[in-house]
């Protein structure tokens, strides 16, 4: 019988298999990625400790979902960037299109998982906690970006998206 200790991490597989389900279905997948010294992505397209990044074959090249690291090239407003994103740092894989995915637990900043599960999202729910950064340009910091975030009628938050 296989130790739950011993057993590798699932997260790597789910991700690589909602990758394949959005690809197969024609939609885009994105991740949300937290930021931290691990995390290889433009800084100036960082908010609030988080990123999130088209992860589509058509916006990367030479991309790589392994077990230990995401690794791939994308064009950040015109420039090819490296990008290297641990896997423990993504807290979500979503479709743009219709919000399906699945969340991750967060990583607080001793290392322990927040959470003790991974949850699979309606897509009413799929964008709750979750700030979208557009990948073309940087985000600016507006007055309505202090407000608190939208909520849906069962109180959850809702994404915002900010272009």
């Amino acid at each position: 019988m296989l130790n739950a200790p011993d057993a590798s991490s699932t997260r790597p597989y789910l991700l690589r298999a909602l990758h394949e389900w959005c690809t197969d279905n024609g939609y885009t997948p994105y991740i949300a990625v937290q930021v931290d010294e691990m995390v290889q992505v433009p800084q100036e397209y960082v908010k609030n400790g988080e990123i999130v990044l088209n992860v589509s074959y058509d916006a990367t090249s030479n991309m790589s979902l392994g077990n230990d690291v995401i690794e791939f090239k994308a064009r950040f407003a015109g420039t090819p960037r490296e990008i290297i994103v641990p896997v423990d740092r993504v807290l979500a894989i979503y479709a743009r299109e219709n919000g399906q995915g699945m969340a991750f637990p967060m990583r607080s900043s001793n290392g322990t998982e927040t959470g003790a599960t991974t949850t699979a999202l309606a897509p009413s729910e799929a964008r709750a906690s979750l700030t979208a950064v557009s990948t073309s340009k940087p985000s600016t910091q507006t007055p309505e970006d202090d407000a608190p975030p939208p909520t849906t009628p069962n109180g959850r938050p809702s994404l915002k998206r900010v272009k």
